[in-house]
């Protein structure tokens, strides 16, 4: 039986526009654990992470990079409860919030692996890259930068969650959906050796093809893959609620074939599930399908 511990991250003090943190309600408000258990999933959930509010957070402005301080102390909760998650023999899921809270669930996970001498493998399904430091950032955004972090980059802070030099390394690394880089980050997809599978490649070799060769670079020498889900990089006509969207994006049916192909690599190790915003959604239909996405990925089938 599949045990999984949902954990819930309602942070937006990585964005600029509000209304994210209410993203691991609504994802929960579609009835997830009932219909995860209806799977045959024994689930625990364990709540949420404490997030201050922004109004009180520290800005840590000085670093280029708004509220940096609060969220790393975020992020490093996320990666107690996430490592935590694994030694119990659990599939953590992480529901966000935004997308700078895998700064520590991935941290949290590659913990744990490093623990055993192993190695974590990564795909990062986005519109965008994450790959921001707080020096190459114009936005000062941190859900711009938790990718950059993993890979050892950045604040030193949020880049030593994992307690190790890095989190991942760049080789295990596969970003797929990508449609919205700045210049830093396609610098740094080239200078730090990392796999990516923009929208034109999924437009000329099909979802199909792009998912084999994200799990093939994620799985190759590594323990397992932890999938981080940002609900940006389906087109947002099909999930308008969402933190920063930007047209031209995945379909539903493609973003199932991807969570379907991970559940049959049987391989996954965690997953994050990320810029839900209720704020901007239609009547719960992007939370709605986060939810669809994560059945998917735990092993839903049609037939």
């Amino acid at each position: 039986m599949t045990s999984i511990r949902l954990i819930g991250v309602p942070m937006d003090l990585g964005a600029s526009r509000r209304g994210v943190d209410m993203g691991p309600s609504a994802v929960r408000y579609t009835d997830l654990r009932d219909r995860l258990e209806k799977l045959g999933c024994q689930v625990e959930d364990t709540g949420n992470v404490p997030v201050p509010f922004r109004e009180d957070a520290a800005k840590g402005a000085q670093r280029g990079a708004r509220y940096l301080g609060a969220i790393t102390e975020v992020c490093v909760e996320v990666a107690n409860r996430t490592r935590s998650a694994l030694e119990a023999g659990q599939i953590p899921i992480v529901l966000g919030g935004d997308h700078a809270l895998a700064a520590g669930s991935i941290a949290g996970a590659a913990a744990h692996l490093a623990a055993k001498g192993s190695h974590l493998g990564a795909i990062w399904v986005d519109a965008h890259g994450d790959l921001n430091t707080p020096a190459s950032s114009s936005s000062g955004n941190v859900h711009g930068m938790p990718l950059a972090a993993l890979l050892g980059y950045g604040d030193k802070a949020m880049s030593g969650i994992a307690g190790v030099k890095s989190a991942l390394r760049g080789s295990d690394v596969a970003l797929v959906g990508l449609r919205d880089l700045d210049g830093p980050e396609r610098a740094h997809i080239k200078k730090w050796g990392l796999s990516a599978f923009s929208m034109r490649a999924l437009d000329e070799r099909g979802i199909h093809k792009v998912m084999e060769d994200a799990i093939a670079v994620a799985t190759r020498g590594t323990a397992g893959i932890w999938v981080s889900f940002d609900m940006d990089v389906i087109d947002p006509s099909e999930a308008p609620g969402v933190g920063t969207a930007v047209p031209g994006g995945m379909t539903y049916r493609e973003a199932h074939l991807a969570m379907e192909m991970l559940a049959d690599s049987g391989k996954l190790v965690g997953l994050d599930m990320v810029e839900v915003n209720p704020v901007l959604d239609e009547r719960n239909r992007t939370a709605e399908i986060a939810c669809e996405l994560i059945l998917s990925a735990i092993g839903k089938r049609i037939l």
